[in-house]
């Protein structure tokens, strides 16, 4: 009996050592990501992303393609909008194509080094080596690392909650979380492949341009009297004391624009809206873009001191003021998606 009793407690404290060495330290999960970012070639992903901002969720579906050194294609597609827009970074630069205008903004950008993105896999594994206070719980299938963010506006969005699977390493979720820990931005991965093969002109701005425009047509140039209404749309970012004072709608060349004067004690700021000038010729319009590149997630500006510019779904936006600070900037902008109440 003394002998069994023996045999037993060798083998529960084999199962015991045995499912220690097999457990993985946070230190050992991030040096493996750090070694896999380093011998990675390239990766293509699709995911769905998901925007809490306002009355109703805005849902987006992305596709992403990298290839080393520094190539990129983001596709963003409203999911249930005929809209679409692509961030493409080659030799030649960092540009934004919106099919439906026909048009790409050429930025100088440093773009993507220099955010946050919740849909790149190499940007959070540098949150997650920046982070030296980083959380970190290994489930059974999953790793979830908690981190501090590196947006623009990390002061507004200040944590994301970064989930990967066991094993590879592939990222299943991303959730960027606000003040009150609530999810503003989630991002759920539905397809990752590492070490993707891309044909030689893969990241092509004129062909990304023409393959875009086959599922979203160039949208037709109209005449003024039967110009489409849009829909106007209102910051939904909570300022201290500041309101929505002054509502103007005006007749332009290209239909009407709305100005949106909120005003406050301390802080003021105007937003301008109106429908967005189609390029009517065959060839893209390259545009050259002043500022430093700002991604919402549901679209792409330019910020410069005092304002930022945005086009999206076939609206062009001016968000204009002297109180602001970047971040309140940024705030502002991004709130304007949220939907179209006061």
């Amino acid at each position: 009996m003394r002998k069994g009793f023996w045999i037993l407690g060798l083998m529960l404290m084999s199962i015991v050592v045995l499912s220690a060495c097999g457990a993985k330290s946070q230190e050992d999960v991030t040096a493996s990501l750090n070694k896999k970012v380093g011998e990675l070639k390239g990766y293509k992903a699709e995911a769905k992303m998901t925007l809490t901002v306002g009355d109703e969720p805005q849902t987006y579906d992305i596709e992403v393609w990298h290839a080393k050194p520094g190539n990129y294609r983001v596709h963003l597609k409203n999911a249930n909008k005929d809209q679409s827009q692509m961030i493409l970074r080659n030799k030649n630069g960092v540009f934004v194509l919106t099919p439906a205008l026909n048009k790409s903004y050429r930025f100088q950008s440093e773009w993507p080094e220099n955010s946050s993105q919740a849909y790149l896999f190499e940007s959070l594994v540098k949150d997650i080596m920046e982070d030296k206070e980083a959380g970190f719980k290994a489930g059974k299938d999953q790793f979830v690392f908690q981190t501090k963010t590196r947006y623009q506006n990390s002061k507004m969005l200040p944590s994301q909650e970064i989930t990967l699977k066991k094993g590879t390493l592939e990222p299943v979720s991303v959730k960027v979380l606000d003040h009150n820990e609530s999810p503003v931005v989630t991002v759920e991965f539905s397809k990752f492949e590492f070490d993707a093969k891309f044909d030689s002109n893969a990241f092509d701005t004129k062909k990304n341009m023409t393959s875009a425009q086959l599922d979203i047509p160039v949208l037709k140039n109209v005449s003024n009297d039967d110009n489409e209404d849009f829909a106007v749309k209102y910051s939904m970012a909570e300022i201290p004391g500041v309101e929505l004072q002054d509502e103007t709608e005006m007749t332009t060349e290209n239909g009407k624009r709305v100005i949106l004067t909120y005003a406050g004690e301390d802080k003021s700021f105007t937003i301008f809206q109106e429908a967005s000038e189609i390029n009517p010729t065959s060839s893209m319009e390259v545009i050259p873009v002043s500022g430093e590149m700002v991604d919402f997630g549901f679209s792409v500006g330019a910020m410069t001191e005092g304002s930022i510019s945005w086009t999206d779904q076939g609206v062009d936006y001016l968000l204009v003021s002297n109180d602001l600070t970047p971040e309140e900037m940024l705030m502002v902008a991004k709130s304007v998606q949220g939907g179209a109440v006061k």
